[in-house]
C-alpha cells in the first residue's frame, strides 16, 4: 500500500476535529473524499503533510512511518499538496511559481529544465505566460499553475484539496481531465478532496465519506455513486 492513514485523532484547543480516521491509497489509484464544509477534510490533508500532529494514530508511506514529520520531509519523499485556494504567489512570474514547486529538489540544470518541459506540455497555456505576474492569471489557469508546481517536486502521491472551488464549469471540467491525464499519464496516485462529490466519484477507483470527523461509508466509487444515501447527501439526487 503506498499510504496509509491508521486511527488518526486531531483536536483543536479539545475540539476534536478527526476521530479514528483510517484511509489507505495504493500506487496508481484515484481516491475520492468527500463530506460537507466542516467534516474534517482538509484537516486530514494537513495531518498527512505534517502541517498538524495527530494525537492518536499513525501515517505509513511506503511502508514507513511519517506521523508528524516536518512538510518538507514529506515532499521530499514524494508526497504534495494542492491546497484549497491554490495559494500561488501572486506576486512572482508563473515560471518562479514553478520554480519554486522543485525547491525541495535537488535538480541538475537539465533536470530541471526537464520538468519544466514536462509541465508546459501539459499547460501549454503556462507557457505562453511564463514569464507573466501569476496574480494577473484566471482562475482556472492559477489552478492549472498550482498543479504544475505540485508536478514539479516530482511526487508519487498529489493530494487535491477543494481544486474545482470557484470555477465555472467549463472551467472545471479541464482541471479534472488534467487530474485524469496527471494519473494515467504520469503514474501519480491521486487522493481527491473534493465538494463536487458526483464529479469526484466519477473519475476515481474509491472512495471514503468523512461525517463530523470520521469515515462514515467507504467503498467502489461507483457503488457509492449509487448509494441511495450518498445520493441525497451529497449528488442532489
Amino acid at each position: 500500500m503506498l499510504l496509509s492513514v491508521n486511527g488518526i485523532c486531531v483536536a483543536y484547543d479539545k475540539i476534536s476535529a478527526l476521530t479514528d480516521v483510517s484511509i489507505e491509497c495504493d500506487q496508481g489509484e484515484i481516491v475520492s473524499i468527500i463530506g460537507a464544509n466542516g467534516a474534517g477534510k482538509s484537516t486530514l490533508m494537513k495531518s498527512i503533510m505534517g502541517r498538524v500532529k495527530p494525537s492518536h494514530g499513525t501515517i505509513f508511506f511506503h511502508g514507513e512511518a511519517i506521523t508528524g514529520l516536518p512538510g518538507h520531509k514529506i515532499v521530499e519523499k514524494g508526497i504534495v499538496c494542492v491546497p484549497e485556494g491554490r495559494e500561488i504567489f501572486n506576486g512572482l512570474s508563473v515560471q518562479d511559481n514553478l520554480e519554486v514547486g522543485a525547491i525541495s529538489r535537488s535538480f541538475s540544470p537539465k533536470e530541471m529544465k526537464a520538468h519544466f518541459e514536462m509541465v508546459y506540455d501539459m499547460f501549454p497555456i503556462l507557457a505562453e505566460k511564463r514569464g507573466q505576474i501569476a496574480g494577473a492569471l484566471s482562475g482556472g489557469q492559477q489552478q492549472m499553475l498550482a498543479l504544475g508546481r505540485g508536478l514539479m517536486s516530482d511526487p508519487t502521491l498529489m493530494m487535491l484539496d477543494e481544486p474545482s472551488l470557484g470555477l465555472a464549469p467549463i472551467v472545471v471540467d479541464e482541471v479534472f481531465d488534467f487530474i485524469k491525464k496527471i494519473n494515467n499519464e504520469n503514474g501519480i496516485s491521486v487522493i481527491l478532496v473534493e465538494q463536487n462529490a458526483y464529479m469526484a466519484l466519477e473519475i476515481s477507483r474509491r472512495g471514503y465519506v468523512l461525517e463530523n470527523g470520521s469515515i462514515s461509508r467507504e467503498g467502489a466509487s461507483n457503488a457509492l455513486i449509487n448509494d441511495p444515501t450518498i445520493k441525497s447527501a451529497y449528488l442532489g439526487k
